[in-house]
């Protein structure tokens, strides 16, 4: 399963990358806005910090505006993919700018309706917004189940990204499901090296290292 970080923050994307493992970004609107940098500058710099798709929201509402909206920003960088919600305007601008080569991340899914009528309109993502299910007491996961069912029976190069991510476990059991990706916030990503018997085990070895005769 490949690794996103859901963030904005360079320095976050910086440090994730140094670790290996990072395949992507996902951005919004939210998190961009609590960045202190031009919207243009900052959305450069991620995409040449990170090797894979960097995500980056449309705010337009018509098909004619995001599509317009859409090809300036894949302009910024090879490896930008573009976000656009899902809704009939948005799946309208999916199909051209799909068919102009542009990579679309389609969001805010909660649905595997809204997954599989992306799909046929030629996304390259799905964010299934597991998190903000599981606010609402429905169990966010069991959707990822049903779309990673939908593309496997059909054959969908669509990849899922399995989105709004709140601790560890999701990451686990988004990888159980058999996403193709789980975006992360920075603060999950560091609860997941993190191991209590980890931290026992490493200051056992140190304290009895001290002992060694050297």
């Amino acid at each position: 399963m490949k690794i996103f970080l859901d963030t904005a923050n360079l320095e976050q994307i910086k440090e994730a990358a140094s670790w290996g493992l990072l395949d992507g970004v996902t951005t919004n609107p939210t998190l961009v806005s609590k960045e202190n940098m031009k919207f243009e500058d900052l959305i450069k710099k991620i995409c040449s910090v990170v090797p894979g798709p960097v995500s980056v929201e449309c705010v337009s509402t018509k098909a004619k505006d995001l599509i317009e909206e859409g090809r300036g920003l894949a302009k910024l960088a090879d490896n930008v993919a573009v976000k656009i919600p899902i809704c009939v305007e948005g799946l309208k601008a999916t199909k051209v700018l799909s068919g102009e080569g542009i990579k679309i991340n389609t969001t805010l899914i909660f649905s595997s309706n809204q997954a599989l009528l992306a799909a046929k309109a030629g996304t390259a993502f799905v964010s299934p917004f597991i998190g903000r299910l599981d606010d609402i007491s429905h169990e966010g996961m069991n959707l990822v189940d049903e779309i990673v069912a939908i593309f496997n029976n059909y054959g969908f190069e669509t990849e899922i990204i399995v989105a709004s991510i709140r601790h560890p476990l999701h990451v686990v059991e988004a990888a159980l499901t058999g996403a193709d990706i789980a975006t992360i916030p920075f603060s999950v990503l560091d609860k997941m090296v993190k191991h209590p018997l980890t931290d026992i085990g490493m200051e056992k070895f140190l304290k009895d290292w001290s002992k060694v005769k050297r």
